[in-house]
């Protein structure tokens, strides 16, 4: 008989545990953004085996010093689609900034001021449809909207002509690189939009307001009975996708070195497709500024693939992003069935 006072032999009878092994196979949140690295590098090499030159780093370098000012852009928008709204009004405001800047550089106004005050002009916007949106329960799609009309439609109340910037900062900072390695470089523009993504991606992992964010687009309701400020969170992502809007506005100013009413039309639709592509679910909830940049990578090399062909259509752009955007909202669909 075992005698089960006998620690001895209590310890040898008693039973192993099963050990079982990790599994390391990416859980199904991650699996959009993994889906968009994986087309960013399949794209890039097939430009690397098909063209001459393609596979220089400095292409894909190129490639964010073109679409810095979408990038910064495209963090507003995140914030917006993580609580499952929409903010159609960022290419008006981008475009109101750079008009707003030209005019006011033109009068004479220093860049110390002009710069702060366009800055504060995107985000005011954005603050109003934020409060809109929460204190008249307005869908965010008719707010951003009727904000989309408003900014525009002032651009062309300044002005219709596109008027050339010549002050010495904003020509300096459009002229300024970064210049590292064997003739590799970035522009100021690239620099700004990777502190930007930075300071995001902290405020959203990190933070009670980015912890907010992720609950108010994964359930509104439970959110409210959790006592989560549900009014607040939601009137600052309107804010920031202005102020992101307003700074993308700087950056593109900088890239064009002019401002122009027409600037930006359908750069809301680019925002949205980068952060869907990026892997943020449209729902709300469910996503990543790293899927963001990679969809703003993907947009880019798009543009450069086509480029670099020389027979093609700009608009093969579009149908590419098109057809794309069916293919990520589908693996969004499924993902999210999964996980029922």
């Amino acid at each position: 008989m075992i005698d089960v006072s006998d620690p001895r032999q209590a310890t040898a009878t008693a039973p192993t545990p099963t050990v079982r092994p990790r599994r390391y196979l990416p859980q199904q949140r991650h699996l959009p953004v993994l889906a968009t690295l994986t087309l960013l590098a399949t794209m890039y090499g097939l430009g690397a085996l098909n063209y001459t030159g393609f596979a220089q780093p400095q292409i894909l370098l190129n490639v964010f010093v073109d679409n810095a000012f979408l990038l910064v852009v495209a963090v507003g928008m995140t914030f917006v689609i993580l609580t499952g709204g929409i903010d159609l009004s960022v290419g008006a405001v981008v475009a109101l900034t750079t008009v707003c800047a030209a005019v006011l550089l033109r009068e004479g106004w220093p860049a110390g001021v002009v710069l702060p005050l366009v800055l504060l002009i995107g985000t005011t916007l954005g603050l109003l449809m934020g409060l809109i949106i929460h204190f008249f329960d307005i869908q965010p799609f008719i707010a951003t909207l009727a904000g989309m009309f408003l900014a525009r439609g002032l651009c062309h109340l300044i002005t219709s002509d596109s008027i050339p910037i010549t002050d010495a900062f904003w020509t300096g900072a459009a002229q300024q690189r970064l210049r590292f390695g064997d003739g590799y470089f970035i522009s100021i523009s690239v620099v700004i939009a990777l502190v930007v993504v930075l300071i995001a991606a902290f405020v959203l992992a990190y933070t009670p307001f980015g912890r907010n964010v992720y609950a108010i687009g994964g359930n509104p309701q439970s959110a409210l009975l959790m006592g989560l400020p549900a009014g607040r969170t939601r009137i600052a992502v309107y804010t920031i996708s202005g102020f992101c809007a307003a700074l993308g506005g700087v950056l593109l100013s900088f890239y064009m070195l002019s401002g122009y009413s027409l600037h930006a039309q359908g750069l809301e639709l680019d925002a949205i497709a980068a952060v869907v592509i990026g892997g943020t679910l449209l729902t709300g909830g469910s996503g990543y500024l790293l899927g963001t940049v990679l969809g703003v990578g993907v947009l880019g090399l798009i543009q450069t693939i086509i480029a670099f062909q020389g027979t093609l259509s700009s608009w093969w752009t579009k149908i590419v992003i098109g057809a794309l955007l069916f293919a990520f909202i589908i693996l969004q669909r499924l993902v999210t069935r999964r996980r029922r």
